[in-house]
């Protein structure tokens, strides 16, 4: 009698669920947007934590990072060496040159959106923007692989080699922030399995139709390496370089990869 091992997958969903996760994520993008828009010198971190709150909650969803594991806001805002996890404040105040990092959540219906993107308020100096454009391009290669038949690691090293291509055109290097990356979502913010946001191609679950990720690389303009502060939350670079945080849930269809978290 032959003994079967079942291939293993990246978690799957229907087409009518990956609708649904889509409605999410149009929520999420929304905020975003609106986050952008109200991100000027002057305005708290906390200012744009309502902002955000306010749009997910008008769209009858709810903010999926309030309340988790403890966490106190509707959005991560991480601004300068920060690289994510950043807490909103009444005391951290923007002003013009700084690099922010939104990264924001939201659940509707039970279906879970999860999006980053990182700007400049007011004018920023080209290699914070070159920076962005870097992390920006990493998650757009990593996108691109979302391809059925491909592994789990082809993703990572796809993105790898966004962030080798970038550093290329722009003649610098790039530190891949290390032990963070990417996840599963559904029914839950963060599943199974990990994606990690460099390594050799071939390796993990399949990728299969209907599969859904968050992808989301995270570079900084000096080193990998990271600590966190007092609060438990704040992810900041050991060298106070400058960090950028890219993201989209993106599922894969027989037409190629589908982003789920898109922007108005």
């Amino acid at each position: 009698m032959a003994f079967g091992r079942k291939r293993k997958v990246v978690p799957f969903r229907s087409a009518g669920e990956l609708d649904a996760m889509a409605a999410a994520g149009a929520v999420v993008g929304a905020a975003l947007v609106a986050v952008r828009n109200a991100a000027v010198p002057g305005v708290s971190t906390l200012e744009l934590d309502r902002v955000a709150e306010a749009v997910i909650r008008d769209a009858g969803a709810v903010p999926s990072f309030l309340g988790y594991h403890g966490f106190t806001g509707s959005i991560c805002s991480s601004v300068n060496d920060r690289v994510v996890h950043g807490i909103p404040s009444a005391d951290e105040v923007l002003v013009a040159g700084d690099l922010v990092s939104i990264d924001c959540g939201a659940v509707l219906e039970g279906w879970h959106g999860d999006s980053a993107w990182t700007f400049g308020v007011g004018d920023i100096i080209e290699a914070d923007s070159l920076l962005s454009e870097a992390t920006k391009l990493s998650m757009e290669a990593g996108i691109a692989a979302m391809i059925a038949g491909n592994r789990l690691t082809d993703i990572s090293h796809a993105i790898e080699s966004g962030t080798r291509a970038a550093e290329e055109a722009h003649g610098r290097k790039y530190g891949i922030v290390d032990g963070y990356g990417g996840h599963g979502i559904g029914r839950e913010m963060h599943m199974e399995p990990f994606l990690a946001n460099e390594g050799a191609p071939g390796k993990g679950p399949e990728l299969v139709v209907g599969s859904t990720l968050a992808i989301e690389p995270m570079l900084t303009l000096g080193t990998y390496e990271t600590d966190i502060l007092d609060d438990g939350w704040t992810v900041v670079t050991t060298d106070g370089s400058r960090a950028a945080h890219w993201e989209h849930t993106v599922a894969v269809t027989e037409d190629g990869p589908r982003i789920l978290t898109v922007r108005p």
